[in-house]
């Protein structure tokens, strides 16, 4: 299928890399051969510290990220994606070191277990259980536990989503907002975008498919047996979420999830933003510096810095 991308970003299509997450131990490899090229980030001025945390027979790995002069007492939580199946705490190290540097605030990233190996719920309780850390650790940090932020990109999205839905419901932590970058939220694959994007760049349907198999288990997929922890867009009470944004995709398959889960927050009275950016895919803002991926980079900024600032 042609699609009408941005006339920048469409120069590097032809030229990304297919994701296979049909063959993992090619996927994860090529992560691994991603993460040896990625640039070094500047981390002058901030200190970086590795936690393991005891949750029950294993450890969740959290990296803090500090710096050395906080602008302000917040945190931003950062949930890496993925497709449940793939990343960790060295894949998220540039953007959380660019965050913690524009921001000026803490920054804790979450290496949960992936699935298939660990299913749903053990991802999102490992996410809990970062949460409850941050949390309980804020005084040392220098953070207010009362503004803590969620950042969740892709799968991560989901899990950020997921985790909103969790803390309200078991009393806590208190998140003040969530950033949902390209949120994977239904695993019913119904929407016009999922339906429709079979041969997107970087993820489509065919890949969503594998992603929700590995994360709930064979068969379970579009079953009534999915709750919405796992699969936010299933949830029905959406009330006393924390505020939102919500950012997607014109090619996507994601989109129209993520446009149907911010009319729903909004619905319910909870306070969100939307912000679908055209001529996009996903995973595009870091794939060229294309003038659309600095005007979506600098408003993730702008929206993090009202919401952390304030």
């Amino acid at each position: 299928m042609v699609y009408a991308f941005d006339p920048e970003l469409a120069t590097v299509v032809p030229d990304l890399p297919v994701t296979d997450l049909g063959d993992l131990a090619v996927a994860r490899a090529a992560v691994t051969e991603l993460k040896d090229r990625l640039p070094v980030p500047d981390t002058a001025g901030l200190r970086i510290d590795d936690v393991r945390v005891p949750a029950g027979g294993h450890e969740v790995a959290l990296r803090v990220y500090r710096p050395a002069r906080p602008l302000a007492p917040s945190a931003l939580y950062f949930v890496h994606g993925g497709g449940f199946v793939v990343g960790d705490l060295d894949v998220a190290r540039v953007p959380c070191v660019e965050l913690a540097r524009e921001l000026g605030i803490v920054v804790v990233s979450v290496d949960y277990r992936l699935a298939p190996e660990t299913p749903y719920p053990g991802p999102l309780e490992d996410v809990y259980t970062g949460l409850r850390w941050l949390a309980g650790h804020a005084g040392e940090l220098g953070v207010d536990p009362r503004r803590i932020v969620t950042y969740g990109i892709s799968s991560g999205g989901c899990l950020s989503a997921g985790l909103s839905l969790l803390a309200r419901d078991r009393g806590g932590p208190p998140i003040a907002y969530q950033f949902l970058n390209a949120p994977v939220l239904d695993d019913r694959l119904i929407t016009p975008s999922m339906r429709e994007f079979v041969d997107t760049p970087l993820w489509n349907r065919p890949q969503a498919e594998l992603s929700w198999d590995a994360y709930l288990g064979p068969g379970i997929r579009a079953t009534e047996a999915v709750s919405c922890y796992a699969a936010p867009a299933r949830a029905t009470e959406l009330s006393g979420l924390p505020p939102a944004y919500v950012s997607v995709k014109q090619f996507d398959p994601l989109r129209d999830e993520g446009i149907a889960y911010a009319v729903a927050l909004q619905a319910a009275g909870v306070n969100v933003e939307l912000h679908l950016f055209p001529g996009t895919f996903h995973g595009s803002t870091r794939c060229v510096d294309a003038a659309i991926s600095r005007r979506e980079h600098e408003e993730q900024l702008a929206v993090l810095r009202r919401v952390t600032h304030h």
